[in-house]
C-alpha cells in the first residue's frame, strides 16, 4: 500500500536534531511511499498516517456565482462601457463641430472686412488675449526685459524681442553652446 507524503506533520514529536533529521530523511523528495519502505516506520513516527485532507474554510460565499451570471456580469459592464465611450465621442462630435463653426464664421468675417477695407484686420495675440479689433495700420513691436538689480554686467539676447539681464558673465563655454544650440546671444552692456 502506498501513503501520500503530504501529510501533517505532527510538530509536538519533534524533540531533537536527530527527530529533525529523520523527518527530512523520510521525506525524501518523493511523493509516496509504501508499508514495504524502510523510512516507512520512521516516517509513520511523525507524520499522521492515513493522511485526511482538512475541510477548506475560508471567506467563500456559498453558493457562489454560476458561469452564466459572471458571463451577463461582464457583458453589463463591457456594454457600459460602451455606451460611456459612445456618449463621450458624441459631445466630443458636438464640440469640435461648434469650433468648426466657430472658425469658419470668424473666416467669412475677415474675408468681409478685407472687402470692405482693401486688408484683413490686424490681430495682436500675446498668449492667450487675441486683440483683434485692434485698428493699427502699422506693425506691432514689443520687446521684453527681465532685470535683477541694477549691477548687470550683460544680457542675453533671445530672439526675437527678449532680453535677459545678468549679475555674471557666463563663461565661454555657455555662451558658445548657448549660441549654437539654443540661438541666444551674449551682449556686454
Amino acid at each position: 500500500m502506498t501513503e501520500r507524503l503530504n501529510h501533517k506533520l505532527d510538530t509536538s514529536k519533534l524533540k531533537t536534531i536527530k527527530d529533525i533529521k529523520n523527518v527530512f530523511d523520510t521525506m525524501g523528495l518523493i511523493a509516496s511511499m509504501g508499508e514495504d519502505n524502510e523510512q516507512y516506520e520512521v516516517a509513520k513516527e511523525y507524520f499522521t498516517i492515513p493522511y485526511k485532507h482538512p475541510e477548506i474554510k475560508g471567506s467563500f460565499q456559498l453558493p457562489r456565482k454560476s458561469l452564466e451570471e459572471i458571463s451577463q456580469e461582464f457583458d453589463e459592464k463591457i456594454d457600459k462601457q460602451i455606451e460611456d465611450v459612445e456618449y463621450k465621442f458624441a459631445q466630443l462630435k458636438y464640440y469640435q463641430e461648434y469650433q468648426f463653426s466657430k472658425k469658419i464664421t470668424k473666416i467669412i468675417e475677415d474675408i468681409e472686412y478685407a472687402k470692405e477695407h482693401g486688408q484683413f484686420p490686424v490681430k495682436l495675440t500675446v498668449g492667450d488675449l487675441c486683440c483683434s479689433n485692434v485698428g493699427i495700420s502699422s506693425t506691432v513691436d514689443w520687446s521684453t526685459e527681465f532685470r535683477i538689480g541694477k549691477d548687470e554686467v550683460g544680457y542675453w539676447d533671445i530672439k526675437p524681442n527678449i532680453k535677459v539681464y545678468l549679475k555674471k558673465k557666463p563663461n565661454v563655454i555657455v555662451r558658445y553652446f548657448t549660441k549654437l544650440l539654443l540661438d541666444f546671444t551674449w551682449k556686454d552692456k
